[in-house]
């Protein structure tokens, strides 16, 4: 592929900013990433390809300005990085065998169930001296597996479901559980774009600049969660759901 110009580096600069910004606060960077690689022309597998590429810079960003609401949990991180790694795995060796039509008709309805459960999330108090039964802390790994499968195929609000299945596991407010999910997503991009790097086409010249500015929108985007109400935030990314949602249904049914 030719250098693009400078106006389009600057325009997927800036993309990559907001998408950096939504992703550390809002687990969405698909809804500025994926639609701005589409706009340049990138074919939908391959801008799945080079956003998760980009991706990993954004995690980046996230954990260094996460520092104090991962001081004392990066076990959690590996142990629940470790998990979504394998199921990530699976899922990229689905992406280059099979179509990606079924999981592009499933995406809308999981992301509309995925706002959902970050509402009834909301609702769940951390419990400290509650001790979880063993077979629901299986289903919660269980389902981090498969979530780190869709995340490595297709990933749009993976990191939402990753969120809520993390407020479960853990038990911590809402700014420990992001940053943790920050870490972890960035576990599972970085196993993609090692697999993609070798079996599939990364437009890297798109790339670049898309995780330059995903690197900084991830830095601001804990700082911006810091001085928002986790109330609001539940809500923001409900309603960035159903956007999303809308959009993936279109896509796929219309």
């Amino acid at each position: 592929m030719t250098v693009p110009s400078i106006g389009l580096i600057v325009y997927l600069l800036l993309g990559g900013i907001v998408a950096g910004i939504l992703s550390s606060a809002a687990s969405f960077a698909s809804l500025a990433s994926y639609p701005l690689l589409l706009s340049v022309g990138v074919a939908p597998v391959y801008a799945n390809v080079t956003n998760d590429a980009a991706l990993i810079w954004n995690s980046l960003g996230a954990v260094f300005a996460s520092g104090r609401e991962l001081h004392g949990h990066w076990r959690q991180v590996w142990t629940y990085g470790l998990f979504t790694v394998v199921g990530s795995i699976i899922g990229c060796f689905c992406l280059l065998a099979f179509p990606g039509k079924v999981f592009e008709r499933v995406v809308p309805f999981f992301i509309l169930i995925a706002g959902a459960l970050i509402l009834i999330s909301g609702k769940h108090q951390p419990d400290l001296t509650k001790q979880k039964p063993a077979w629901l802390k299986a289903l919660y790994i269980f389902l981090l597996i498969i979530v780190g499968g869709y995340a490595g195929y297709f990933g749009a609000a993976s990191g939402i479901v990753i969120l809520v299945l993390l407020t479960y596991l853990t038990d911590e407010n809402f700014l420990v559980s992001n940053a943790i999910k920050n870490a972890v997503c960035g576990l599972t991009n970085l196993v993609a774009l090692i697999i993609y790097s070798f079996r599939s086409r990364i437009y890297w010249w798109y790339a670049i600049p898309m995780a330059v500015g995903m690197f900084i929108g991830g830095y601001l985007g804990p700082i911006v969660v810091r001085h928002v109400s986790a109330r609001l935030m539940r809500w923001l990314i409900a309603l960035l759901a159903v956007t999303q949602a809308i959009i993936y249904f279109k896509q796929a049914y219309l």
